[in-house]
């Protein structure tokens, strides 16, 4: 199959694009290497040292014989381009990852609010009225977030984006309905998701869209099974307070003698999968596209749930490091709860990776080998979900 990868230079975009050229797909990627300059912007680069974009690519060529190509692309600017290249390939499927994907980072300022909001936004209703305009139809497979649902505690599991309810009928009897489960995003990241949702839902009505979303829990480790195969192909490891998922920043205050810095009590329960796991849940749902005239499928992308204390305990254990509880920069609930099914990953083949699986040494590992390149001022969060009001209390009229 002929696949787009848009955002393909990127944390999950790369080592997506070599699963899937490893699975013998004729692989794209459409980047505009924007997570490049945020580092530059941020002042803080991969823990891994990550080769120019024609670098990677070349490697992959040396090492397996197989061509992965790159259209460079603004997706969320550019409509004329992206049309231009949809037209050229005829894709068989697109992959959509080419939005800014860190809460943090989107919450950092009023800029980095707009910029995730007209890039997410954008990008997303650039690709849809680019494949109507087109004429193609690709499958197109979108990276969410499990964040669509919030955190609050629910009491019973989260389904697999649509949930049953029943109201009363003009008459008075009960009409039963699916409708997509109300979002609670919490930060502006993942309220561009939840929009993202909206415009998905009018898209497959509208003009029979074929579209898989994938509403993913947080990503740990870095390396897959096709980024090992040389160090040029080496994955992003993110540890900074912006782009550090929480297991994966952990692990670096814990080998560089950082305590591991815990928002509030650290009650706050989270979905996880593994990196290998993420890509291998992009490719099943690539292989396994949805047919003409099917709703929106939404599939919970995550394999295991963990409270962060309890993971904060854990990387203490393996590294020695004391715990630290601060401040929690972010509004969310201290402590909740949280249920989900994933039956249709498995269905389609998904094996589990887990945190017991031994692979959290392999990370650890990873953080010795590069500890000299982190930046420990670059650790704590610094993005503030409250902001105090620039009036004081003795300035307010009365």
């Amino acid at each position: 199959m002929r696949t787009l990868i848009l955002g393909g230079d990127g944390f999950i975009g790369w080592p997506t694009a070599l699963e899937l050229s490893a699975a013998g797909h004729d692989v794209v990627i459409v980047d505009n290497l924007s997570r490049r300059r945020i580092d530059t912007e941020l002042g803080v680069g991969s823990l891994t040292p990550i080769r120019p974009i024609e670098e990677r690519i070349a490697a992959w060529r040396e090492v397996t014989g197989r061509e992965i190509r790159f259209a460079p692309c603004d997706v969320a600017q550019d409509f004329d381009r992206l049309v231009d290249i949809l037209l050229r390939e005829e894709p068989d499927a697109v992959v959509h990852l080419a939005e800014q994907r860190a809460a943090p980072y989107s919450m950092k300022s009023a800029a980095t609010k707009r910029y995730t909001v007209d890039n997410n936004v954008n990008a997303t209703h650039n690709l849809l009225a680019a494949i109507v305009e087109s004429g193609v139809d690709p499958h197109v497979v979108h990276m969410g977030t499990m964040g669509v649902y919030g955190y609050g505690t629910a009491g019973v599991a989260l389904p697999e984006g649509y949930l049953t309810v029943t109201t009363e009928g003009a008459t008075g009897e009960p009409v039963s309905q699916e409708i997509l489960y109300p979002t609670s995003p919490g930060s502006v990241y993942h309220m561009t998701k939840s929009l993202d949702q909206l415009l998905f839902a009018f898209y497959n009505r509208v003009d029979r869209l074929r579209i898989t979303d994938l509403h993913q829990g947080i990503v740990w480790g870095t390396q897959t099974s096709e980024t090992r195969r040389d160090d040029r192909l080496v994955n992003r490891f993110d540890y900074d307070g912006d782009y550090g998922t929480v297991l994966n920043r952990f692990l670096v205050e814990g080998v560089v003698g950082h305590p591991l810095t815990v928002n509030g009590t650290g009650g706050q329960t989270r979905a996880f999968i593994h990196i290998q796991n993420s890509v291998q849940c992009i490719r099943l749902a690539v292989e396994h596209p949805v047919a003409a005239g099917e709703r929106v499928r939404i599939m919970n992308q995550m394999t295991e749930t963990h409270r962060v204390r309890d993971l904060a305990a854990v990387v203490a254990r393996i590294t020695g490091a004391t715990i630290q509880n601060v401040d929690n920069p972010r509004t969310e609930a201290a402590e909740n709860e949280l249920l989900v099914t994933n039956d249709h990953l498995l269905e389609l083949g998904l094996e589990p990776i887990r945190l017991a699986d031994g692979l959290l040494e392999e990370v650890t590992e990873i953080v010795r080998r590069n500890a000299d390149r982190v930046d420990v001022s670059k650790i704590p969060s610094t993005s503030l979900w409250r902001r105090p009001s620039r009036l004081s209390a003795e300035s307010v009229p009365r």
